[in-house]
């Protein structure tokens, strides 16, 4: 198929809402790309190839699961907006690689899905255009589900995506960067601006990879409890680590054990969460997970 009959044109994009008196539901965070190189680019940076399948979520009108078709040996796509399926069966009719399920995807079985169109020995990569309301929830499932794939490469809010992807000592760090780069290598590949969108949303995107990581970077003996501790870390950011963590485990921590903790992982406790490493959290969270215990 060549470019200029690409469904990600301005052109062809109206052509197609206007066909089938499409109305893009707010709700739904629906925003379509309309520029076939970038859609190249997010697929190159996914390092999708015809060996490969690929997993999309939120195909919208088929824009980047047309490019995928041609770029993977399977494409299988999660669309939530039933009234998008009949318009998908039109645009992607000349691809017979394509599995359309009319699901939301925080709500999938995937150890069924992966039983149900997985099954050749090709692995999967999940590539997508999220919408921006529910891409951390999103993101987070897939993780914690633990699913047989090697990286996901996703469009996303421009910030959301630097959060993700921060490190320590910057003001974009927080605890979404520690939850997502505990599973993932986070990179942030490319910006792209919001004009290439229909609507155009108000802000700029960009593309993160994730890397899946084959084990954690750090040694942690409770993962419930280091998330806690983290978050907890990042309640209040001009805060010190002493006032956050005091405050929270008051109930489970006297403040001399919170004191031994800091030192134990020879961390000054004036510190604020945004300087402290991975590793860093991980010592204090298993120093107190063990205190806690010691105290029951």
């Amino acid at each position: 198929m060549s470019e200029q009959k690409a469904i990600a044109t301005p052109k062809r994009t109206k052509e197609i809402l206007e066909k089938y008196g499409f109305s893009f539901k707010k709700s739904l965070g629906q925003n379509f790309l309309i520029d076939v190189n970038i859609l190249k680019n997010l697929i190159h940076n996914a390092g999708i190839t015809k060996d490969m399948n690929a997993l999309e979520i939120g195909p919208g009108i088929g824009a980047l699961t047309e490019q995928l078709a041609i770029a993977a040996n399977k494409v299988v796509a999660f669309e939530i907006d039933g009234r998008l399926l009949p318009i998908l069966e039109d645009t992607l009719q000349a691809y017979d690689n394509i599995e359309l399920i009319n699901k939301d995807i925080l709500k999938a079985d995937f150890e069924e899905i992966w039983e149900q169109y997985f099954q050749d020995a090709n692995p999967v990569k999940i590539v997508a255009n999220l919408p921006y309301y529910i891409t951390t929830p999103i993101l987070m499932q897939l993780l914690m589900a633990n699913l047989p794939i090697s990286s996901i490469t996703v469009m996303m809010q421009k910030e959301v995506a630097e959060r993700m992807a921060a490190t320590e000592n910057t003001k974009e760090y927080g605890s979404l960067s520690i939850a997502i780069q505990y599973y993932t290598e986070a990179r942030v590949k490319m910006v792209v601006p919001k004009t290439v969108f229909m609507p155009q949303p108000r802000v700029d995107s960009a593309v993160l990879h994730l890397e899946k990581r084959a084990t954690p970077p750090v040694t942690v003996e409770d993962e419930e409890f280091f998330f806690q501790l983290v978050q907890a870390s990042f309640q209040q950011r001009r805060k010190t680590l002493r006032n956050n963590l005091s405050r929270h485990f008051k109930d489970k921590l006297a403040k001399p054990q919170i004191e031994e903790g800091f030192e134990h992982a020879e961390i000054n406790g004036t510190r604020r969460g945004e300087s402290l490493n991975m590793q860093e959290f991980a010592t204090l969270a298993n120093y107190f997970k063990q205190q806690i215990k010691e105290n029951t």
